[in-house]
């Protein structure tokens, strides 16, 4: 049996179930109106990008430094060095008079050259400032 729009019957059940429902189910009920969340997003939006931002300049630092150091090995491992450098001992980088970059052993109170940086070297064959 059909049954009006505004009573509510649930056949599986076989009651009228209108006051279990989530939604108006008469004329007299009140206005289901939506929430507006476009504020809530906006402002959600502004704090994920600003974290998000955040590590991303951690992430750019990191990398930046890390560039950094590449840069540095290499040009210490470009110098003129005719010996094997022994690790965790200091190293002293100077500029050659004929242009070039050489490493020494020699303190740099011991030395007429330009000191360009004081390095040790790690047990990863990494030059680490001093």
């Amino acid at each position: 049996m059909k049954k009006p729009d505004q009573v509510k019957y649930n056949e599986q059940t076989g009651r009228y179930d209108a006051a279990l429902t989530p939604y108006a189910t008469s004329v007299g009920a009140p206005k289901i109106e939506m929430d507006d969340i476009e504020g809530w997003k906006t402002q959600q939006v502004v704090v994920a990008n600003s974290m998000l931002e955040a590590q991303f300049d951690a992430i750019k630092q990191q990398y930046l430094a890390l560039k950094e150091r590449v840069e540095s090995n290499e040009r210490i491992y470009r110098a003129h060095f005719k010996f094997t450098p022994i690790v965790g001992k200091t190293y002293h980088l100077y500029q050659s008079t004929q242009g070039g970059e050489f490493l020494s052993l020699l303190l740099p109170s011991e030395c007429t050259f330009e000191h360009l940086g004081s390095y040790k070297l790690t047990d990863h064959q990494i030059w680490e400032p001093v």
